[in-house]
C-alpha cells in the first residue's frame, strides 16, 4: 500500500513540473515527503536498500508523470484549465492546512513560528505577481561557464519549495535559451545548465537538510509559507458566477483528494 501511495505521489509530482509557477518542491511538500527525499538522496549509500526502497516508485511514477500524464494535464490545461487550475489550488491547499495543523499540533512549537510562515507567505505571493509582471530579458550570446551558472542558480527553484525557476532564468536572460533548447533538445545549452543543476541541487538540499536538522520549525515554517504563497500563480480567470461555482467546486475535489492521499 505504501509502494503505490509514494507510485501514486510521484505521478502527481511528475505530471505537475508542467504546473505554470509550480515547483515539483512544492509538492513534495504538501505530500509530506520532502524533508524524508532530502534525506534519501543526501545519504543514499548509507543505507542503499531503505532508501532505494523509498525513492523507487516515487521517481517511478514521477517518470510516467513526466512523460505520459503531463500530456492529459497538458490537454487538461487547455480545455479545461479552469476546472484544472481549480483542482491543484485545492489540491495544494489542503496539503498545506494539513501541514500547518500537524505542525502546530506539536507542543514544542512556537508562535514566532506564525511570523516565519506569513513572511515567507507574502514573498511566495510577491513573487508570483513578479512573475506576471516581468519582461523576458533576452541575451545575445551567452558561455558555458554562465549557462552552467544559470542553471547552478535554477535549481534554487527546484529544491526550494515555492521559489520560481522561472523568474530566476528571466532575470539571468537565459529563459529563452532554455525553453528553445529543451524543446529541440538542443545539448550544447542543455549540458551545462545540467551540469549547473545537478551541483546546485546538491549544495542547496545539503543547506536545506542542515536548516532542517538545527532549526525545523522555522525552517518548515518558512516552507509551507513559500508553498502556500505560490498556489496564487494558479488562480484560474473567474468571469461568471458559474465559473464561481465550478471553480468551488473543483477546489473542494482537489482538497478531499488531498484528504486521501495524505490518509
Amino acid at each position: 500500500m505504501k509502494f503505490i501511495k509514494n507510485f501514486f505521489k510521484g505521478i502527481l509530482i511528475g505530471a505537475g513540473c508542467i504546473l505554470p509557477g509550480i515547483s515539483s518542491g512544492v509538492l513534495c511538500v504538501i505530500f509530506g515527503i520532502y524533508d524524508l527525499l532530502l534525506d534519501s538522496v543526501l545519504n543514499f549509500f548509507h543505507d542503499i536498500k531503505k532508501n532505494f526502497a523509498f525513492l523507487c516508485p516515487i521517481a517511478l511514477g514521477g517518470l510516467i508523470g513526466l512523460i505520459e500524464f503531463s500530456k492529459l494535464l497538458q490537454y487538461l490545461l487547455s480545455k479545461y484549465t479552469m476546472q484544472t487550475k481549480s483542482i491543484f489550488v485545492g489540491l495544494i491547499f489542503g496539503g498545506v492546512i494539513i501541514l500547518l495543523k500537524n505542525e502546530i499540533a506539536k507542543k514544542e512549537w512556537k508562535k514566532q513560528n506564525i511570523i516565519y510562515f506569513l513572511i515567507t507567505f507574502a514573498i511566495g505571493t510577491f513573487m508570483v505577481y513578479l512573475e506576471k509582471k516581468l519582461q523576458i530579458r533576452n541575451l545575445e550570446s551567452v558561455s558555458f561557464l554562465y549557462l552552467t551558472l544559470s542553471g547552478f542558480l535554477m535549481s534554487i527553484g527546484i529544491v526550494v519549495p515555492g521559489v520560481s525557476s522561472t523568474i530566476i532564468l528571466m532575470l539571468l536572460g537565459t529563459y529563452s535559451y532554455y525553453l528553445n533548447s529543451v524543446s529541440n533538445l538542443y545539448f550544447p545549452i542543455l549540458i551545462p545548465m545540467l551540469i549547473g543543476v545537478v551541483v546546485g541541487s546538491l549544495v542547496f538540499m545539503k543547506i536545506i537538510k542542515r536548516l532542517l536538522e538545527n532549526h525545523y520549525e522555522k525552517t518548515m515554517f518558512s516552507i509551507i509559507g513559500f508553498s502556500m504563497g505560490s498556489i496564487f500563480v494558479l488562480f484560474p480567470d473567474i468571469l461568471t458566477i458559474y465559473d464561481f461555482v465550478i471553480s468551488i467546486v473543483c477546489c473542494v475535489c482537489g482538497y478531499l483528494l488531498m484528504g486521501i492521499i495524505k490518509s
